[in-house]
C-alpha cells in the first residue's frame, strides 16, 4: 500500500507485534487498519497483531516528519548525552535533511538526526498542539 507509511513497529513482546501507521492524505481510520492487517497475514499467523494510528504524540522518525511539524513542540531523546543532557523539549524552529533546530528554554539547539534515539510531537490536551 504505497499511500500508507509505517511510522513505528514494536515487538514481538509478549507475543504481540504492534504496527503504527499513518498517511498524509485522509489520516488513519478503522478501514485502513483492517486493510493493513490483512496485508500482514503472515505476521498474524505467528503473533497477535495490533495495527493503529500513531496517536496524538506522533513519533517523528524521518526528516520529512520534522519538516511537516515545524512550529510545533517536540520531545527529543538523544542516543548519548551531549553536555550532560539527553532529553530536549521545545518548539521546532527548523528542520532540514541533516539537523533539527529547536527552542530549548529560549536558546536555539541544533541536533543531528544521527544523534536522535527517539522523538515525538508533544500534545497539549487543553489547547491541542502547542
Amino acid at each position: 500500500m504505497p499511500e500508507v507509511e509505517v511510522v513505528r513497529t514494536e515487538g514481538p513482546s509478549s507475543g504481540v507485534v504492534r504496527v503504527y501507521i499513518d498517511r498524509e492524505q485522509g489520516g488513519v481510520d478503522l478501514e485502513l487498519c483492517q486493510r493493513v492487517s490483512r496485508e500482514l497475514a503472515t505476521v498474524r499467523e505467528r503473533f497477535a497483531l495490533e495495527v493503529s494510528s500513531p496517536g496524538l504524540d506522533r513519533p517523528l522518525t524521518r526528516p520529512a516528519h520534522f519538516q511537516r511539524v515545524q512550529g510545533q513542540v517536540v520531545a527529543i531523546e538523544l542516543v548519548e548525552a551531549t553536555e550532560g543532557r539527553r532529553r530536549f523539549k521545545g518548539r521546532l524552529l527548523a528542520a532540514d535533511d541533516t539537523h533539527v533546530e529547536l527552542d530549548q528554554d529560549g536558546a536555539a539547539v541544533r541536533i543531528a538526526y544521527s544523534e536522535i534515539d527517539r522523538s515525538h510531537l508533544v500534545y497539549d490536551p487543553v489547547g491541542g498542539r502547542r
